[in-house]
């Protein structure tokens, strides 16, 4: 694929939160570090900003609210994609592995939700 092709198709893949598949080990890992540094770095400023907003208990729940959201949408996107995987016979090793994060989405989800129940629970309280 050409240069000029291949970074117009970046590009949009940027701009469209697009992925493209690796075909081999070593640049997924090159991915995942890199998905893991940017994390990082970014969680400083989430943590100096949580310091100084989260005062009570119920100033932590908007947070979490959007927290438990975002990995709602994307457990069930993932369970659309598992679904996929079943209907095209997939690898079973595949089909488990993302049975496991559907599932581990799930209790973070009920574990989000729990945290805000207890938010509510504990303003009520006091």
């Amino acid at each position: 694929m050409s240069l000029a092709r291949r970074s117009l198709m970046e590009a949009a893949a940027a701009r469209f939160g697009w992925r493209h598949a690796y075909g081999d080990t070593t640049a997924v890992d090159e991915l995942l570090t890199e998905q893991t540094e940017t994390a990082y770095t970014e969680a400083a400023d989430h943590a100096a900003l949580a310091t100084a907003k989260n005062s009570d208990v119920l100033a932590v729940q908007p947070g979490v609210l959007d927290v438990r959201g975002r990995v709602l949408a994307d457990v069930l996107y993932l369970e659309g994609v598992l679904a996929g995987a079943r209907n095209r016979g997939l690898p079973p090793e595949l089909i488990e592995r993302l049975e496991d994060a559907v599932d581990h989405g799930h209790e973070l989800t009920v574990l989000l939700a729990d945290t805000v129940r207890t938010t509510a629970a504990l303003h009520a309280a006091s």
